[in-house]
């Protein structure tokens, strides 16, 4: 499959994003392919042979502009040179993102050099995950409270991209000199009359509403309609955007695989109240929770437990590893890498949970995972995937990867017991 056949190719500016996008097409019965960096242009041609969807993943999101271009541009060039209907750029549904960290300003720059000046539809609205956008404002639930996402718990403190306006507009205007705009849900009168709004439109990108998924099918329909097939359609926005493209086409049921009973490994690199909530209830349900530490005994008696049949958290929760690091997010993601690693070649145990959006990216990436398949879908937005990679140690090994928002109080424990969607 490829050329006009292949639906969408997408660059993911971390790995938990990436496989958000292949969750929302499988669902709707579409096959996807998920590379973990970019992979050479005879793999990436094989793929879309076979696809509905291929995708990217790449670590984007933690990157100042320089390393950023540097990244992105090869691979929205590679995913051009695919021809889908449309390529989108995944970021984060809270819009992580600064003018210095994982700026999507100069994603769009970089886009418009690649794709043409057609203005860029930009959506982080993802409804079933709790992110709204009414009059360009963008909203997030957490703990069941929706909040304006300046005032966010998690976002409005955000270690690394914090969030002081709820305007994405002014919020992508801070990170670009190039005009931002927005078309609000009382334009929204058809398809067609947002797909005629978008192309009339003379800025740079435009941020568009949604608040269920009523909204999300009118945008899917209008914006593949844009995608007139002789040139990619090229979209930024979450894994509600991913939702929009794939409610808009032809729909099948994911099917669900169970897991695979067993004790787990857990690297956190997430500092979220719901992951720290999500440790506890792992902790109450006989987990052992210890420090993220690259010492030996710490892993000898980790791996122990394991080989006992008993699941282990790392934490970087007032871990050693971090406290006077230069970069603390590289030190974890290092640590972690080499502890999982160990844990994998000494056959300790094959199934894996990582914590943290870029911790996820970093550690995957260092671990030599190649590509990723999903095996089931336990709740919400939560996968279990199967890796793959150049390892004989990698090959079956489960992963649930996750971000520091994701997943219910007990999601470890779910994982720990093999359970599919019907148990979540």
């Amino acid at each position: 499959m490829s050329g006009p056949d292949l639906l969408v190719g997408y660059y993911g500016d971390d790995v938990t994003g990436s496989v958000d996008v292949l969750l929302q097409f499988a669902r709707r019965g579409m096959r996807g392919c998920l590379f973990i960096g970019l992979p050479c242009v005879e793999e990436l041609r094989d793929a879309a042979r076979t696809h509905d969807v291929v995708g990217i993943a790449g670590i984007a999101r933690s990157l100042a502009p320089e390393p950023l271009d540097a990244e992105v541009r090869p691979a929205l060039e590679a995913l051009r040179a695919l021809a889908p209907r449309v390529v989108q750029y995944k970021a984060c549904s809270t819009a992580d993102s600064s003018p210095e960290i994982g700026s999507l300003g100069r994603v769009i720059e970089i886009a418009r050099d690649v794709f043409g000046v057609a203005p860029v539809p930009v959506l982080f609205a993802q409804p079933d995950f709790g992110r709204y956008t009414v009059f360009g404002h963008h909203f997030a639930a957490e703990g069941g409270v929706v909040h304006r996402l300046d005032r966010q718990p998690t976002m409005s403190r955000h270690p690394s991209t914090p969030m002081g306006d709820s305007d994405l507009v002014a919020h992508l205007s801070r990170q670009t000199p190039l005009p931002i705009a927005s078309l609000p849900w009382t334009r929204y009168a058809s398809a067609a009359a947002v797909s005629h709004a978008l192309g009339d439109e003379e800025a740079a990108a435009v941020v568009l509403d949604a608040l269920d998924d009523a909204h999300l099918t009118l945008l899917g329909e209008a914006l593949l309609v844009r995608a007139d097939g002789r040139h990619p359609l090229f979209v930024l926005g979450s894994g509600g955007l991913s939702r929009a493209l794939a409610l808009a086409g032809p729909a099948s049921a994911l099917a669900d695989a169970p897991g695979s009973p067993g004790p787990v490994i857990a690297v956190s690199g997430s500092r979220s109240p719901q992951t720290r909530r999500q440790v506890d209830a792992a902790r109450r349900a006989g987990w052992a929770v210890m420090s993220l530490s690259a010492d030996d005994a710490t892993r000898s008696e980790a791996f122990g437990l394991l080989r006992g049949g008993r699941s282990v958290v790392l934490t970087s929760d007032r871990a050693p590893v971090v406290d006077d690091a230069a970069d603390p997010l590289v030190a974890i993601a290092e640590t972690a890498t080499a502890v999982l690693a160990d844990a994998l070649t000494s056959g300790a145990t094959a199934r894996v949970l990582i914590c943290g959006g870029d911790t996820s990216s970093r550690v995957v990436r260092g671990l030599g995972v190649r590509r990723l398949s999903i095996v089931a879908n336990p709740q919400d937005n939560v996968v279990v995937l199967r890796a793959g990679g150049e390892a004989p140690s990698l090959d079956g090994v489960e992963m649930l990867l996750k971000g520091g928002q994701v997943g219910d109080d007990h999601l470890f424990e779910t994982f720990r017991r093999g359970r599919i969607a019907s148990d979540g």
